[in-house]
C-alpha cells in the first residue's frame, strides 16, 4: 500500500507535532493539549510498528530518532524561540549524517 519510508515520514510527522505542542500541557495539567499529545505518541508508536514489519527496527527507529530530534531542535529555535548556535547546528548534521550513513549500510 504505502511504502515503509512514507509511513516513518508520517510517523516522524506525527512525534514532532506531539513533541512541539508539549510545552502547551503545562506539565500535563492541561487536559485537552495532554491528551492530544498522548495521542500523537501513541499514533507515532502505532506507525513505528507498522514500519518495522517492513523495515529492520535498528534503521526505523535511527531514522525515527534522529529525523525527529534534529526537527525538534529545528522547531525549537524557529517556533519555540529556543537558541540555535554553532554547537548545536553542528550536533543536528552529526545525527543526519549518522542516519544517511545507517540507511545506506542497510541498503548494501
Amino acid at each position: 500500500m504505502f511504502s515503509p519510508f512514507v509511513v516513518l515520514l508520517a510517523a516522524i510527522g506525527v512525534e514532532v507535532g506531539a513533541t512541539t505542542i508539549l510545552p502547551r500541557t503545562r506539565g500535563f495539567h492541561d487536559l485537552p493539549w495532554s491528551l492530544v499529545v498522548l495521542g500523537g505518541y501513541g499514533l507515532s508508536i502505532w506507525l513505528l510498528a507498522v514500519v518495522v514489519r517492513q523495515m529492520s527496527v535498528s534503521v526505523a527507529y535511527a531514522v525515527w530518532s534522529g529525523l525527529g530530534t534534529a526537527s525538534i531542535a529545528l522547531l525549537g529555535a524557529l517556533v519555540l524561540g529556543e537558541r540555535l548556535d554553532a554547537i548545536k547546528v553542528l550536533a543536528l548534521l552529526l545525527i543526519v549524517v549518522g542516519v544517511v550513513v545507517l540507511n545506506l549500510h542497510a541498503a548494501h
